[in-house]
């Protein structure tokens, strides 16, 4: 058992990765029956999105000490969440215009379902929606972004409490230390649930599940990875002004989890970890960069909605003009 444990977490994930796949497919359809496994994983890492955003915000907010090193941390964070963000749909379209995924797919195969109605939500009911009129009941449908301005609003008003506030500060910086006790149990159950995930998927689907969509999914990985390199890679070079050499390596844990389980919010706790122990990264900025950008910086799916918007648009001959692109 302490063998176990001393290999890293994220060689054990890659491991029960590869070994998840090659089981699934030596087994075949009855592979489903270990699924249970997997979800039971999941169950748990959703178990701990809610309070540990809760706790790991507020804390974080709180923790900053000063409202005007809020502001400061705050709005460098919006625009960084926003410039990388229209970096990214933007290379998403340019790998779909230039490599052309969609066209020339064979569709006469597909079973065409019924056309869904327009969404008829308009934009000032999603912005009333971002406000929590119930934060109790947001926290039980797990609104997340919602559940974001909820805590920001709680760690700004601890904030200008100053000393009055210290108790309740103390009470979340208290539950944030619980909460990563917490996700550590839960994340040595990472590989056992990624193995029976990767199993069933193999096992069902089979390897040629996604023969169709090869190219497709060739460039969104050929997508990420140039995210990877040339957005992070140099805001990490001439920005951060850090060597690469030191980063990669120290969000390693974090990079398999999100892999394996392809949920930002599902590795935010692994993110802390690595943030703080593996990059010196404080606390208070740790909490509450990575807990908003966790929900609002989602740089790879901008990314694949650009690149599958163009891919579903050739799939079925749409053309779409300047205004359809700036649009997406």
């Amino acid at each position: 058992m302490s063998t176990w444990f001393r290999i890293a977490l994220w060689k054990r994930v890659i491991a029960a990765l590869v070994l998840g796949i090659a089981v699934g497919w030596l087994w075949g359809p009855g592979a489903e029956s270990i699924k249970i496994v997997g979800d039971i994983f999941v169950a748990f890492i959703k178990m701990l999105v809610v309070p540990l955003i809760f706790f790991s915000l507020v804390a974080g907010v709180a923790s900053i000490g000063d409202l005007r090193k809020l502001g400061s941390v705050g709005w460098r964070a919006m625009l960084l969440f926003v410039v990388t963000g229209q970096i990214a749909v933007w290379l998403g379209l340019l790998l779909g215009t230039l490599m052309k995924p969609g066209v020339g797919v064979d569709t006469s195969a597909l079973q065409m379902g019924k056309i869904p109605e327009p969404n008829e939500t308009t934009w000032r009911e999603m912005v009333l929606g971002m406000v929590p009129q119930s934060p109790v009941q947001v926290m039980a449908d797990v609104n997340v972004l919602p559940l974001i301005i909820f805590s920001l609003l709680l760690g700004i008003g601890i904030l200008m409490a100053a000393r009055d506030g210290e108790p309740v500060l103390k009470i979340f910086e208290s539950g944030a230390v619980v909460m990563q006790k917490v996700t550590a149990i839960v994340m040595e159950l990472t590989p056992f649930g990624v193995f029976a995930l990767m199993a069933w998927v193999a096992g069902t689907l089979g390897l040629d599940a996604l023969a169709a969509l090869g190219q497709l999914v060739f460039l969104n990985y050929l997508g990420c990875l140039l995210i990877i390199l040339l957005i992070y890679g140099g805001m990490i070079k001439f920005i951060a002004r850090l060597p690469g050499i030191n980063f990669f390596p120290g969000i390693t844990d974090a990079i398999a989890v999100s892999y394996s389980t392809a949920s930002s919010n599902a590795t935010l706790p692994v993110t802390l970890r690595c943030a703080e122990r593996n990059l010196g990264v404080s606390k208070s900025v740790a909490s509450f960069v990575i807990s908003l950008g966790a929900t609002i910086n989602m740089n790879g799916t901008a990314m694949y909605l650009g690149l599958a918007t163009l891919f579903g648009a050739q799939l079925f001959g749409v053309d779409l003009s300047w205004g359809d692109y700036f649009m997406i």
